[in-house]
Order: structure tokens, then sequence, then C-alpha cells
């Protein structure tokens, strides 16, 4: 599960990736390239909550390998593609493909896992170095042929697809069964709302970050393509390390405690991005991933916690809804970007994880599923 997760989280990467190949082969404006950005993120956005909701009525684990194969088309079809219009279409194919993956995903890696944090940590840490081989994975092709090698890209879907349907296999009858009919507890509402603010002011500085931080690495440091490639795989490598770290201590310190920690770091670190200038920047985009992603997989259990009766739900929305939703403010930073500067575009970001921070406080630890299901009847064969 985790190696289908990273071929296809590659393709949420891979569209930030091709932004500045856009720039530079088509002559996007920044507006006109975050628009990229933005289409994949809309229907991912719009869709993905419904493919929970979907997945709490029905196990759908054939609908794995076909989304691994959606997303990947898209970002193939997207450098080939004449128009800006059929761009924007093929990189929505994409969005919607890795919507219908994620909140199935989640429930049959839920599943397999046992409700383990280190073990979704591994689930999460998969789609995450997916993400940090993005960048490596789309300047590798576009070396040798530009945007129109993009067919090439197809390849991680096909594996991807693969790899999803063998893990289905391997694990039997237990990814099949009905998530919410066994589930045990009450759904809290307002600590999941909470929560999902905090996961939609992170999306926002990564998604704005994941598009122009590799443009503005360059301009800042005054290197070419392999200076902004650079800063792009640091942002997602350290964000895959992370992720397992925030498994690890979330076990030493506390879920809920980890996540505030994290929010607090990243106000600092997006704040060195922005103003430090020279080679210190990449320093500052390594802390910035780490404040970004150590909390990564802990939304995803926190919010399957706060309401165990709508997992598929809870994930589609940790998951799909308020992280694709930073998509929804990449125009925006674009037109600000055109009319004054990227550095002035990407000030805004600095305040958004403090608003998350602020977003959690008070927010408590929720008892983990299996503990209530045992508390509440441990006669139950079901809650056994």
């Amino acid at each position: 599960m985790s190696l289908g997760h990273a071929c296809v989280d590659v393709y949420q990467g891979a569209v930030a990736a091709l932004v500045p190949y856009f720039v530079a082969e088509r002559a996007y404006s920044y507006a006109a390239a975050s628009g990229v950005v933005l289409a994949a993120s809309l229907l991912s956005s719009l869709v993905q909550p419904l493919f929970g909701v979907l997945t709490d009525r029905w196990a759908m684990p054939w609908l794995l390998p076909l989304s691994a194969v959606a997303a990947g088309a898209g970002v193939a079809l997207s450098g080939v593609t004449g128009s800006y219009a059929l761009t924007l279409a093929a990189v929505a194919v994409t969005g919607v493909g890795v919507a219908a993956y994620h909140p199935e995903a989640a429930r049959v890696a839920r599943a397999v896992a046992h409700g383990r944090h280190t073990a979704m940590g591994w689930f999460s840490f998969g789609g995450n170095a997916g993400f940090a081989l993005a960048p490596l994975l789309v300047f590798a092709v576009t070396a040798t042929g530009g945007l129109r090698a993009s067919p090439l890209l197809v390849v991680p879907a096909l594996a991807g697809a693969a790899l999803c349907a063998a893990a289905v296999r391997a694990a039997g009858p237990g990814t099949r069964g009905h998530g919410a009919s066994a589930a045990v507890g009450e759904d809290d509402w307002r600590s999941f709302l909470r929560l999902s603010g905090a996961v939609a002011c992170r999306s926002v500085v990564f998604v704005g970050l994941s598009a122009f931080v590799s443009l503005y690495v360059r301009e800042r440091t005054g290197g070419g393509e392999v200076a902004g490639t650079a800063a792009l795989f640091v942002l997602y490598a350290g964000g895959a390390l992370g992720t397992l770290a925030g498994g690890r201590l979330a076990g030493r310190y506390g879920r809920v405690t980890v996540v505030r920690r994290s929010y607090a770091l990243t106000v600092l670190a997006v704040a060195g991005l922005v103003l430090v200038p020279g080679p210190p920047v990449y320093l500052f985009v390594a802390l910035t991933s780490a404040g970004l992603y150590v909390p990564f997989s802990l939304h995803i259990t926190l919010g399957q916690d706060f309401l165990p009766r709508r997992v598929g739900t809870a994930s589609g929305v940790t998951l799909g809804l308020t992280v694709s939703v930073g998509g929804l403010a990449a125009p925006a930073l674009g037109a600000l970007a055109d009319a004054t500067s990227l550095r002035s575009a990407l000030l805004p970001l600095v305040v958004l994880p403090a608003l998350g921070r602020l977003l959690l406080c008070g927010l408590r630890e929720p008892a983990p599923l299996g503990v209530a299901a045992v508390r509440a009847d441990p006669r139950d064969p079901a809650a056994r």
C-alpha cells in the first residue's frame, strides 16, 4: 500500500513540478501557471469527500488501480496538449484520479495497519516519497525531450495499479468489509471541523510553495533549473522523513501536542524562507518541510478518531478536501506575484500556519477507535 501510494502521489507533485516548464516553454504567466495547479486541485477538492462518503457505504478496493491509472494519464497528456484549455482538462483528470484513490486507500491501509500510528505513518510516507521523487522524475523526463516527453510519466501509474491490486489480494477479505458498520463511538464534529480548518491553512502554504518555491529559489540564488529542482526536492523529501518522525513523536508526546508544535515551527520556517536571502534558503525549505509534514499522518488518524462512524468521510476531508483546497488559493498568489513580486506573494503564507495553530488550541486527544470499542463492550466479538 505504501509503494502504491508513492506511485499515485508522484502525480500530485508532478503537476507542481511541471509549472516552471509551462512558464519556460509556453510563456505562461504566473497566474496562468498557477491555474494549472488549480485545475488539478479543484475537482479533487470537490469530489474527494464524495468518494469518502461512498467508501463509508461500500468497500471499493477495485477503485485503487483504476484511480492510479487515471492520475498518471492526465499528467502524461498535459505536456502534449495543444492548448491551455486541454492542458487544464488533462491535469483535471489527474485530480479526479487522486481524489478517487485516497479515501479508499486510507480505509484499506487502516484495515491492514489495525489503527497503529507508525503503520499509518509508513502509508503516508509512501505518498510523501512520491511527492519527493516527482521533481526528479519530471526533470529527468523533460531533460530528454521537453514537455513533449511527458507520456513517459505514465510509467509510475502502471506500476502503482499493479501494486495496489497486489496489496488488496494479499490483504484478503479484511479490505473488503464494511468499515462503518463495526464502528463504535460518537462523532465529534466540532473537533473535526477545527482540525480541518488547521489542515486547510497548512494546505495553502504547501500548495503555494509547491507551485512557486522552484521559481523563487532560482530568483533568490541566481541558479538555474537545477537550483529550483533542488529546492522542490528538499521540500518534498524532508516531508517524507517528517511523516515517519511524526508517528514516532506522537507515540511519545501525543498526536495533538506534536501537531501544535509543528504548526509553530512552520511559522518561523516560512518566515525564514521568504525573508532570508541566498543559499540559506535551502535550510529554511527543509525546516518548512518538517513543520508541514511531521503532522501529516497524524491529521489522518486524528480525523478518523474524531469521526469513528465515518472513517471514509474523515479520510476524504483530511487527505482530500482540506489538502486540495490550497490549490484554490494558487491563482490568487500567482496574480499577486504578477502584480508585485514572488516574494510579496509568498509573504502571506507566514500568517496561515499561525492561524492553524490558533484553531488547534483546546483540541483534545480523541480515544483511538479500537480502545473505544473495547471499553464499550469487551464481550462483543466485533469490539475484540
